[in-house]
């Protein structure tokens, strides 16, 4: 299981929100570059971008910044945030960007994620945001009374890479990670889970380990890793059998 540091990008800054409310928004700084090059220095074996602005835009806005992120660190990247076509994601992937996150466009026309699945194998990944295990689109900004695992159940066997799971309540609020709907929904799928939303402290990296070998690939660190109540090494170290 890997550590992912999470840079949210907004307007060209490094941002989080709170609960994916745009209107509880604190910048933490104004070189997502620099802090893409200090997580991987701190030993990141990736990094996690997302396009704020362009997940309510339906298309990329930040993506000057990606290109400079890329092409400055060594590590793999993943990106979400407005990606809604075949021409977004060719342009991400020719860009350098390993994996394109589909969310709103998988749950809209899942169609169009199958054949993304196949026509880009080993680079899809299911981005799955819910609140009270629904599924949230466009931002988090629309609801839908579509059960997270059920739909994650219907697409697995289309190809994808891995499935990111956020629990939007929890994202960006430090109030821990939702270990047993990680759990529930790793058991569920035959495709790698990565856990997002919530981490609190090294106690939530301790927790998800104990049930990492269900499947459970990876955890997205952010507002933790910014305040500085998550070293980045010392979560790393958790997860190579080191202490923290």
């Amino acid at each position: 299981m890997i550590i992912i540091p999470a840079i949210d990008l907004k307007d060209g800054f490094c941002v989080r929100l709170a609960q994916g409310d745009f209107n509880r928004t604190t910048v933490y700084d104004g070189d997502p570059v620099a802090v893409a090059k200090r997580w991987e220095e701190e030993g990141a074996q990736r990094i996690h971008l997302v396009d704020l602005d362009g997940s309510l835009a339906g298309k990329p806005k930040n993506k000057e910044v990606i290109a400079r992120i890329v092409a400055q660190v060594g590590i793999p990247v993943e990106v979400g945030g407005g990606i809604r076509n075949r021409e977004t994601i060719e342009e991400y992937l020719k860009m350098g960007v390993r994996w394109v996150i589909l969310g709103t466009a998988a749950v809209r026309d899942e169609k169009f994620f199958a054949q993304a699945c196949r026509s880009y194998q080993g680079h899809v990944i299911l981005g799955l945001d819910a609140i009270e295990g629904k599924i949230a689109i466009q931002g988090w900004t629309e609801k839908e009374k579509i059960d997270a695992i059920e739909l994650a159940k219907r697409y697995t066997d289309y190809g994808m890479d891995s499935i990111i799971y956020t629990d939007i309540k929890r994202d960006g609020m430090k109030t821990g990670l939702n270990v047993e709907e990680t759990r529930r929904l790793a058991e569920a799928v035959n495709v790698p889970v990565i856990a997002s939303g919530g981490v609190a402290g090294l106690e939530d990296i301790v927790r998800l380990m104990e049930v990492a070998h269900i499947g459970i690939a990876g955890v997205i660190i952010g507002r933790a890793l910014y305040t500085g109540d998550i070293s980045l090494a010392e979560a790393i170290a958790i997860t190579t059998g080191g202490a923290p």
